[in-house]
């Protein structure tokens, strides 16, 4: 029973998402217009990662899983980065704190084709964007890409 401790905090975290965003009340039409509800998107990523928690649940239960053995550098250096994120985040631009992060990763966990890292950090923010933005129609917080890209 052991191998369902860690599946078990990830759905009970889940499914107090879940309803903690069912209290939140519906939005009236002339705010949100032709976007989702704020409370539909919170539920649709819980509700994805209750079925991930039970995929895990299960490869937990068919094979125990191995011990970890931390890797000194990369570990702490993603850390350090993810604290770095923040600042980035706050006072220049989240889409280009995605980029900065994610090429300084790749570097970090062993990517020696510059190449190869300066395309994943460059087209996975823009992506992102364009997926919100477009399909979602959910906006950004401003900084200086969106300021730019709203007007």
């Amino acid at each position: 029973m052991h191998f369902l401790v860690i599946p078990g905090i990830i759905a009970a975290f889940s499914v107090a998402v879940i309803c903690a965003a069912l209290q939140l009340e519906l939005s009236p039409a002339m705010i949100v217009g032709d976007s989702m509800q704020p409370r539909v998107f919170p539920i649709l990523l819980m509700v994805i990662n209750l079925v991930l928690t039970a995929c895990l649940a299960f490869q937990y239960w068919t094979k125990s899983p191995e011990k970890i053995h931390s890797k000194g550098l990369q570990t702490w250096g993603s850390i350090a980065l993810w604290l770095i994120f923040y600042p980035i985040t706050v006072y220049i631009d989240m889409l280009i704190a995605i980029a900065v992060i994610m090429f300084a990763m790749c570097l970090l966990w062993g990517e020696r084709r510059i190449h190869v890292a300066a395309a994943l950090a460059l087209t996975t923010p823009v992506v992102i964007f364009f997926l919100f933005d477009k399909a979602l129609r959910v906006r950004f917080p401003r900084g200086l890409f969106t300021n730019w890209y709203y007007g």
